[in-house]
């Protein structure tokens, strides 16, 4: 069966490319596969299996973390944690895009999400670089790696599901996530500050009569209100973990009760944000399980047809050391 393993490989990785949905090409190429490949009793197997990943306690902390993020982003943290920073480091040349850095690493602190990081800080932060007179390219790769830093930073979802199917410990994983995470932020204002010192006029400072102006209007409670609330939330919420005091699943349910207060605190909770929340978290949790349903089914599937033992088998035949193997 070892060609029928290369062939759905290959017919998934396909389908992906030409644009179809990622959930049902996993899980509906896969079921097609079993139909016609395995024996009738491993359905029921397979139906168990997809059973047993839904009953898991663990993956209730995804709706939760989801709902914590999405409702941070309607409070409006983003936009106040852009502007108290840019103030912060505009005096130098790139402060700016520190800033918009450091507030992607806040935000993926604090959603574990990424779709929504990447589009709230182009929609906030892009405009502002350009006007400022930021390179456009240095302005889009800021953004699009720091947007993404919600991938590794805890508490990411991704580290969630990983956890799930691997049966690891979720709090482990967050433990070893974190340094890489932050060593990442700190990369990427090296790299800003370089360019910055190389480029001076492709990332200028901010003008210090306007930092001056912002700093005469309550620029400590200011503080207090874009960073120091959302940051002893995350604190609270990655301590509780990292300390062994709480699960991921009751951490995340602390989250999502503090950034309903930390909005309500702002003034900006009503019915109708919470009905976008509720919406908006339904409808990326529910994308977040379907992808995770297509990848148990492909994963059973593929370990029934023997495709991990083939691939096993290869790599032990292409006699690799273990930094080529790494690479």
């Amino acid at each position: 069966m070892e060609w029928i393993t290369i062939i759905l490989f290959l017919s998934i990785f396909l389908l992906i490319l030409y644009g179809y949905p990622v959930a049902f090409t996993l899980g509906g190429l896969s079921t097609l596969y079993a139909l016609f490949f395995l024996p009738p009793e491993t359905l029921s197997s397979l139906a168990l299996r997809i059973q047993g990943v839904m009953s898991n306690y663990v993956l209730l902390a995804v709706p939760l973390f989801v709902f914590m993020g999405i409702m941070l982003e309607k409070s409006g943290l983003a936009e106040r944690l852009l502007e108290t920073m840019a103030m912060l480091f505009g005096r130098m040349r790139g402060g700016l895009a520190v800033s918009v850095i450091l507030v992607g690493a806040m935000l993926a602190a604090s959603t574990g999400i990424v779709g929504a990081t990447v589009v709230t800080m182009g929609m906030i932060s892009l405009p502002v670089m350009l006007k400022r007179g930021y390179r456009a390219e240095l302005a889009t790769g800021v953004i699009a790696s720091s947007g993404t830093l919600g991938q590794i930073i805890p508490p990411s979802i991704v580290l969630i599901l990983l956890g799930s199917v691997l049966n690891v410990s979720v709090g482990a994983l967050f433990k070893a996530a974190l340094v890489p995470g932050l060593l990442l932020v700190l990369l990427y204002i090296a790299y800003v500050l370089i360019w910055s010192w190389r480029h001076p006029d492709q990332a200028p400072a901010i003008p210090a009569e306007e930092i001056r102006a912002f700093r005469q209007k309550g620029f400590g409670r200011r503080i207090l209100s874009a960073f120091v609330l959302p940051f002893l939330l995350i604190l609270l919420v990655l301590g509780s973990i990292f300390g062994g005091y709480a699960t991921p699943t009751e951490a995340a349910g602390v989250g999502a009760l503090g950034a309903i207060l930390l909005t309500l605190s702002q003034g900006r909770l009503d019915l109708s944000i919470l009905r976008q929340v509720s919406r908006e978290t339904t409808l990326l949790t529910s994308m977040v399980f379907f992808i995770l349903l297509g990848a148990t089914t492909f994963s059973f599937v593929f370990r029934e047809l023997g495709g991990d033992v083939y691939f096993v088998r290869l790599i032990e035949q292409a006699r690799l050391s273990p930094n080529a193997f790494l690479l």
